[in-house]
């Protein structure tokens, strides 16, 4: 028996901001009644003592929602149950536009935290920064609530308020941001043309029409006479497997490897470039990442360098290299699940580790106190380990790592460092012609 099987491949972002998500194949097994009838015998039995004897009656219907929103919730941070209504929400997002607030968020120390604002949305404009702790949605305490739960609670019609209580680092006291809901349209792509002759294109997400969206970009690019390429994956929290190997495709020759994933079976499959389409396989090429380049854009990232295709300049990435399955249930709720691993070319897993940029520059800030605290994969409750290189994970538990809030164009050093990176590339290829 076959249905269709999805894979999510972002950080928890579910809902704010763009779930990822792939049709494929689900093979759906059976556990067997013996190996489990204890168990569900002690769930039975709870069950029956809470309906006859709870103080209040409840609904069975809510109970068993509730040990199964339990039951994912004690996987890892990217499983979890949707709702009817957030597993609809959610197979609509890929198109880029989506109702909320524009957060990406995540879980630290039992609260949830804040990954990034998504540039130019409410909670952007609101003044919700990176590393903010959200303590209450609309009044009611966070503490230990699950993302999906989170992420319905801040749902709501366009133009209609709620309140976060937010805790910030250097605040003496929670405060409260009240943020009017609005429908949050992602453009994925944005170009322009810097210094003469450097492309310079942002991907914020990898959304059904990044590919083409960033072909156009290219083309029109080298119109205006593009020499060089900078391809800024900076704070892109992820989204479709199938758009990170189509943008890729456009890097790299056909027939080579971009990414492969294997799950529990030990299952291997691949996903080549394809080729056949405009190309820019030879162009000087720079990548930018940063702690908030997360799965997809680990993909990218992964598959240049493997290739020895790009450089990759800035800082460890966030270090997602999981792949959740997105299962449509019988009473149309949704099941996401962590299915598998995904490896770059070289075979490499980044789960919890992240891609190591070829150049680091770390971005500072010029008071010193414009910073936040970074939240990687690793910093997630119940992440997945990398069973290959765990023991290289243990950091000092007083360290604290930081980053800026917000950076002008001309203070941003890993950009002026891609440009001068090429620059020199430049004359380097001159010399080499005149010596040849």
């Amino acid at each position: 028996m076959f249905q269709r099987k999805r894979f999510l491949l972002t950080p928890i972002i579910l809902a704010i901001a763009i779930m990822g998500v792939l049709v494929g194949r689900w093979t759906v097994t059976t556990v067997s009644a013996e190996n489990s009838y204890e168990e569900l015998k002690t769930f039975t039995e709870v069950l029956t003592i809470i309906k006859k004897n709870y103080v209040d009656d409840v609904k069975t219907k809510d109970l068993i929602l509730g040990a199964i929103k339990g039951m994912v919730a004690s996987l890892d941070p990217h499983s979890g149950f949707m709702t009817v209504d957030a597993f609809k929400e959610l197979q609509v997002e890929t198109k880029g536009e989506f109702g909320g607030l524009g957060i990406q968020i995540g879980v630290k120390d039992g609260l949830l935290t804040v990954i990034a604002p998504i540039e130019d949305t409410p909670a952007f404009r609101a003044g919700v920064k990176a590393g903010d702790r959200i303590i209450k949605i609309a009044g009611e305490v966070t503490k230990n609530m699950s993302i999906t739960d989170a992420v319905a609670k801040m749902r709501g019609p366009k133009g209609s308020p709620i309140t976060l209580t937010i805790f910030r680092d250097g605040l003496k006291e929670p405060k409260d941001f009240t943020i009017v809901r609005d429908i949050i349209k992602i453009k994925s792509v944005k170009s322009k043309i810097i210094d003469g002759s450097i492309g310079y294109i942002k991907l914020t997400q990898f959304q059904e029409s990044s590919a083409s969206d960033l072909a156009n970009a290219l083309k029109a690019l080298k119109k205006e006479g593009m020499a060089s390429l900078i391809l800024d994956l900076r704070n892109n929290p992820g989204g479709l497997l199938n758009s990170a190997v189509e943008v890729t495709d456009q890097f790299i020759p056909s027939k080579k490897l971009v990414v492969y994933i294997k799950g529990r079976s030990g299952e291997k499959i691949e996903y080549m470039t394809e080729g056949g389409k405009p190309s820019y396989t030879d162009i000087p090429m720079v990548v930018l990442v940063n702690q908030g380049s997360a799965s997809a854009s680990e993909i990218v990232a992964g598959a240049l360098k493997d290739w020895n295709r790009a450089i990759i300049i800035g800082m460890q990435t966030f270090g997602k290299g999981s792949v959740q399955s997105l299962i449509p249930l019988s009473d149309g709720s949704g099941l996401r699940l962590t299915t598998a691993k995904y490896y770059t070319p070289k075979g490499t897993s980044i789960q919890s580790v992240g891609i190591s940029p070829d150049i680091v520059v770390k971005l500072e800030t010029k008071d010193g106190k414009s910073s936040h605290p970074v939240v990687r994969e690793k910093d997630l409750e119940r992440h997945l380990k990398n069973e290959k290189i765990d023991d290289q994970l243990k950091e000092d538990p007083e360290a604290k790592e930081t980053a800026p809030i917000e950076v002008e164009e001309k203070d941003d050093m890993q950009l002026q460092r891609a440009v001068d990176t090429l620059k020199t590339w430049k004359v380097f290829e001159k010399m080499l012609n005149k010596a040849a």
